[in-house]
């Protein structure tokens, strides 16, 4: 017995000699590891702005600063008619991974300020390619901020009829933004396509457009009912279903487009009088 309990001895003061040796490399690991989960790729960012900016033919580029010092490109393109009399003005934000001029995004900034509404189209956070949905979720904060600065810019325009167009994960990003923001000057949202469920709807009073194909991913197809349930409890808000449409909407771009600014202009005409068309 006596043997045994000498025998011990060293081997646990051997481990509690690794445990102090290595205790502070191990909390410094656990801290950063969430940091590096969540750190976004300012370079997969900027060779989005770059290819952008090489081949862009409609609109403006623009160039965000947020509270870090970070830029981010926005793509501003006026409504055909011009401001003063475009309907209003919409934010559009992509899914996952994407920019403010891929493909379906592209044509939406296009064709909805060729159906009279100028278009805002914003970087969102994005993270290396092979990141998981999930990881996201840290740069939630920062998603936040850049809707408000978009807000702020198109309200510096003197736009009033201000709304939001997402897309994908950028409609979670939206949803982030809408239920923790104290600024009411989005007074209408559209999400297509959405992936996760909506959070904490109750604390968003706006009408609200949810669209989605009836060939879409399997996580937006289902969660359809508990959406729909959700959104008709703010008046104005419906759900639409595109036939044969899939989750990019490929060839569905104008009608797309179509359905979005008939929702709008429903929504903003019971302002049109006060705000002057803006």
């Amino acid at each position: 017995m006596l043997a045994a309990e000498v025998n011990k001895k060293p081997a646990a003061a051997g481990f509690l000699f690794l445990r102090f040796l290595f205790a502070p490399v191990l909390a410094l690991a656990l801290v950063a590891c969430p940091l590096f989960a969540g750190a976004q790729d300012y370079a997969r960012e900027k060779r989005w702005s770059d290819d952008i900016l090489t081949t862009l033919m409609v609109g403006d580029a623009v160039w965000l600063t947020q509270a870090n010092g970070h830029r981010f490109l926005a793509l501003y393109t006026e409504a055909s008619a011009g401001r003063a009399a475009a309907h209003g003005a919409v934010i559009v934000a992509h899914g996952r991974g994407w920019s403010p001029d891929f493909e379906l995004y592209g044509s939406l900034r296009t064709k909805i300020a060729d159906l009279g509404y100028s278009t805002l189209s914003i970087q969102l956070p994005v993270l290396p390619g092979s990141t998981k949905l999930g990881e996201y979720e840290d740069t939630y904060p920062d998603a936040r901020e850049r809707f408000q600065l978009a807000v702020d810019y198109l309200k510096v325009k003197g736009y009033q009829n201000i709304a939001i167009v997402s897309h994908s994960l950028g409609s979670t990003m939206a949803n982030q933004y809408l239920m923790k923001t104290d600024d009411k000057s989005v007074k209408a949202w559209v999400f297509i396509s959405i992936i996760n469920g909506l959070t904490e709807m109750f604390r968003i009073k706006i009408p609200v457009l949810d669209v989605f194909g009836s060939d879409d991913w399997v996580e937006t197809v289902w969660g359809a009912p508990e959406r729909k349930a959700q959104i008709l409890k703010n008046p104005g808000s419906a759900q639409i279903v595109v036939p044969d449409a899939q989750h990019f909407f490929e060839g569905k771009e104008d009608q797309l487009a179509g359905i979005v600014v008939s929702f709008l202009d429903r929504i903003f005409n019971k302002d049109s009088a006060a705000s002057a068309g803006k």
